[in-house]
């Protein structure tokens, strides 16, 4: 259980909501599977068995299940065409376009059931004590699914952005100008710049030693006027990730010696599961702090902010 990708968020700290309230109302979401008719269903699932929402050491685990059924664009119109061409011989001229719209009606919920489906899970960290949510998702649109459907289930949810006196753009552009990283951080070998105007130019350097000379040519590009929107660091020695001008946290990797350490003494799969959730979240007591600090330190979101915006 160890998150791969971060979407930071803020909740009140502590959140007074008790999780058996959470549970119960987490409830009202439960996870049904697609039915025949069904292009796409979602919903709540137990992270581990039992309860909607798994605790360890105050730490809450929840898990969004997706489902989708898989009937692609180009299989209905093929079979349009083809029921078209049908009907344009038997009746002597093509159908127009309000029967071709029915008629694509009619094929896609004849096709919808035979359809296979796929099932994708999320999962969410909740650390209610000191107020952070994170959702273990690529992008920030995989992540507003999450808290659309939170929404929807809550009778509350006071989520806020996170809010840094230093965007994350303007920090990176900082520690790449300076060349050095700030207090507990490293540079990795990852890097993007990209230009601001229309063009888009982009310069990335990938898996490549940002020393010197490559620190050279990165500063002249920031001269240039291109700016960082991605770049790799580790924390502490103990995790690494890559930074991008919204906020996100992906790539997250924990060190080895972390995950070996969330196994010793565990006997079985549930008691390794419990295990890295509760090194992986003891982690991030830490190193969310630390980068937030990295980043200017916290403020206040302003009032009626905008949940479309980008953490941080």
């Amino acid at each position: 259980m160890w998150f791969k990708n971060l979407q930071l968020y803020r909740l009140p700290a502590p959140w007074k909501l008790e999780l058996a309230a959470l549970v119960e109302q987490l409830a009202r979401g439960r996870f049904v599977p697609c039915g025949s008719q069904d292009p796409m269903t979602r919903g709540w699932v137990p992270p581990r068995g039992g309860e909607l929402v798994h605790s360890v050491g105050g730490q809450w685990l929840l898990m969004l299940a997706v489902e989708q059924r898989l009937l692609p664009s180009s299989v209905v119109n093929q079979e349009v065409q083809e029921r078209a061409e049908k009907i344009a011989l038997e009746q002597g001229y093509p159908p127009g376009r309000k029967a071709l719209r029915d008629l694509k009606d009619r094929v896609t919920e004849e096709l919808l059931p035979r359809a296979f489906t796929r099932r994708r899970k999320t999962p969410v960290w909740i650390d209610p004590v000191h107020g952070w949510l994170g959702v273990d998702a690529a992008s920030l649109q995989k992540a507003e699914e999450v808290l659309e459907h939170l929404r929807q289930c809550l009778d509350d949810f006071p989520l806020a952005l996170v809010q840094t006196q230093m965007s994350p753009t303007a920090a990176m552009a900082d520690w790449l100008a300076g060349g050095d990283a700030p207090a507990g951080f490293t540079v990795d070998r990852d890097c993007e710049l990209k230009a601001m105007d229309d063009e888009k130019a982009a310069v990335r350097y990938v898996r490549h030693p940002l020393g010197d000379e490559v620190g050279a040519e990165i500063k002249a590009h920031l001269t240039a006027g291109k700016l960082p929107t991605r770049l790799a660091l580790t924390w502490d020695d103990r995790i690494s990730f890559v930074l991008t001008e919204k906020g996100e946290i992906k790539r997250l990797a924990f060190l080895d010696v972390l995950q070996e350490n969330a196994e010793q003494g565990a006997e079985n799969a549930e008691e390794i599961f419990d295990a890295e959730f509760a090194m992986m979240t003891g982690e991030f007591a830490r190193f969310i702090p630390a980068l937030v600090d990295a980043l200017g330190g916290e403020r206040a979101a302003p009032e009626g902010g905008d949940q479309d915006d980008p953490p941080f």
